[in-house]
């Protein structure tokens, strides 16, 4: 989708007036729209050891309970984008594919989550607000269109001054608002993850079952851990016998009972 650039630039005031928050992000997504299609827009603040914090986004109240309420519970520790929020990556857009495992898209996790939620490609504004907090703006697509090619998102990193001066905004503007709640730190979660299947696996077979379930194959997994693809399937023949199961879906539903036997603590549902 082309733009001339003068008059792109010049409607950045149009975007800018817009006092911080809901209104100017609202404003921000119909922006970038001129620019590149996209059907969903949601912004993210992952801080610390705090679950991620919707500032923003543009679904329905249904979809709201799938983007937003269920990936706040849990699915956000195999999502490659939380994934790479740390103080190493560098300001830009990235898509979902860049960042993915080598077999996310055959992984249970996008073939239950993603699935469900009809998309088929996000690529995201990363804005390092701190250290220790990033804020992701997405951009997704549906399934039926096309992924976004190299030029588009060439084209959006053109923004990205004015997506980070927004999304910076924002996030000042809701912490001015209210400090966030101490019952909003996500330790059970974390530790829910870092805690599956101890008592029942080794060490090594509990690192296996993390990258599997982060949508890393059998050869990604070798590198990760510098061992072979052969002891790699023999730990995952083994943890199956162990945990009792005999596919990647089975895994997926005994992570997905850990965390909600960690967040029932806090009265929160997960209908993953």
């Amino acid at each position: 989708m082309q733009l001339h650039l003068t008059d792109w630039t010049r409607s950045v005031v149009d975007v800018l007036t817009h006092p911080p928050g809901g209104q100017q992000l609202h404003a921000l997504a119909a922006w970038l729209r001129r620019l590149s299609i996209a059907d969903h827009f949601v912004l993210f603040i992952y801080e610390g050891s705090y679950r991620p914090l919707a500032l923003f986004d543009t679904f329905t109240a249904e979809q709201r309970c799938i983007f937003i309420d269920e990936y706040q519970t849990g699915p956000y520790l195999l999502d490659p984008f939380y994934l790479a929020c740390h103080p190493e990556q560098s300001e830009g857009v990235y898509s979902m594919r860049q960042l993915a495992p080598d077999q996310f898209y055959n992984s249970e996790y996008f073939l239950t989550y993603y699935h469900h939620l009809g998309l088929c490609e996000e690529v995201g504004f990363f804005i390092t607000l701190r250290p220790d907090t990033h804020g992701v703006l997405s951009l997704m697509r549906r399934r039926g269109r096309t992924r976004f090619f190299d030029d588009e998102i060439r084209q959006l990193e053109s923004a990205v001054p004015v997506v980070s001066a927004a999304v910076r905004a924002a996030w000042e503007a809701n912490s001015q608002a209210a400090a966030r709640p101490a019952d909003d730190h996500d330790h059970l979660v974390r530790e829910a993850f870092a805690n599956f299947g101890r008592g029942s696996l080794t060490e090594r077979e509990r690192e296996v079952v993390r990258l599997l379930l982060q949508g890393h194959s059998s050869q990604s997994i070798a590198q990760k851990l510098r061992i072979s693809p052969a002891t790699v399937k023999v730990h995952r023949k083994n943890l199956y016998e162990k945990l009792g199961i005999g596919s990647q879906s089975e895994l997926l539903a005994l992570f997905v009972q850990a965390i909600k036997g960690e967040s029932s603590q806090r009265g929160e549902l997960f209908s993953f």
